[in-house]
């Protein structure tokens, strides 16, 4: 158990989404940082769809009521056990009583907690994602407040192995970190003003040749009014060539709207199932991480690649992933 002393800005359960039902026009909702959420879960032992707690900007203070296997990957909030600070993206032991705190954002915004076996909240349509808005799925349908105690479900075995291993190696501390964690080539990049990989939306052309111009050359500012369910952009305003009505179709994580002020929306976990602006563009999923970590204040830079290359990226990234996974699974294997 972990129970909640401080919930931070925002902490809520994710997993990897509410896939099959968008159709319906339910909100897919998950993680914003699919990538770190594997990870971290991967790291705790669990399946790569496990929830995990994914904490935003300014972190929680927690106390673990009983030992624990823990990870944290994503953006750098600054974790600290006891007032020592731990690294990320490793595998971290937790003693029975100690406190976990996070500082403010050094790098990105957004870590992912995961715990050994999960956390166990109910199921809703096959996810266990929180939806804010609809008070649905996650710790009882909203972000965590002071007092709230979050149950972990039953550790796999990989999960008792690694457990084992790192409790061998606590002796009179309060935490163990492994002694090895992700290679850093394999952790994106979270630091602030990142270049975005896109591909040409579906309205691409309908725009004017110096808002397509635009959309490569000048950058764009995350607004305060940004949240789960898209980024409000700043810049140079993008116009259609002329008006024209657009009938409401399916919008994708990382799809870019312009709406008639011509400042860009990038939609994002929380979106909605369908929209009706222009898409002028649609980040690629192998670059969603790097948006996911920008904050308000950063400058977005886009740069356009073939559906093609989008492909190519993704199946690479993959490949690593796999390759990593089976890296932990061996590692654990092996004792250490």
């Amino acid at each position: 158990m972990i129970k909640v002393l401080k919930p931070g800005l925002l902490s809520s359960i994710q997993d990897l989404g509410r896939t099959g039902y968008q159709k319906f026009g339910i909100i897919a909702s998950g993680a914003m940082d699919p990538f770190s959420h594997r990870i971290a879960n991967l790291l705790a032992g669990n399946e790569e769809n496990d929830p995990s707690l994914e904490i935003t900007m300014m972190g929680p203070a927690l106390t673990f009521e009983e030992d624990t296997l823990i990870s944290i990957c994503g953006g750098d909030l600054s974790p600290s056990i006891n007032g020592k600070p731990i690294r990320t993206w490793r595998s971290v032991f937790v003693k029975k009583g100690s406190e976990l705190k996070f500082g403010g954002c050094q790098k990105g915004c957004r870590a992912y907690l995961a715990a050994a076996g999960g956390f166990a909240v109910p199921e809703v349509m096959n996810s266990k994602s929180t939806y804010l808005r609809a008070g649905l799925g996650g710790y009882k349908g909203r972000a965590l407040k002071s007092g709230d105690v979050l149950e972990t479900g039953k550790p796999s075995l990989q999960s008792l192995k690694m457990t084992e291993y790192l409790s061998k190696q606590l002796l009179d501390k309060t935490f163990v970190e492994n002694d090895w964690g992700i290679a850093s080539k394999l952790i994106p990049e979270t630091a602030g003003n990142p270049e975005i990989r896109i591909t040409r939306g579906r309205q691409f052309d309908l725009f004017s040749r110096e808002s397509r111009e635009q959309l490569f050359n000048h950058a764009f500012e995350v607004t305060a009014q940004s949240d789960r369910m898209g980024y409000r952009l700043k810049g140079p305003a993008l116009a259609l060539s002329e008006h024209a009505e657009q009938i409401s179709e399916a919008v994708n994580f990382g799809s870019i709207q312009v709406p008639p002020d011509g400042n860009p929306i990038v939609l994002l976990a929380d979106r909605q199932t369908t929209g009706g602006y222009p898409k002028i563009g649609q980040v690629a999923a192998v670059d969603l991480p790097l948006l996911a970590q920008a904050k308000p204040g950063d400058a977005l830079r886009f740069a356009e690649i073939s559906n093609e290359q989008a492909q190519q990226l993704l199946i690479k990234r993959e490949m690593k992933l796999k390759e990593l996974k089976q890296g932990i699974f061996l590692k654990t294997r092996g004792g250490n």
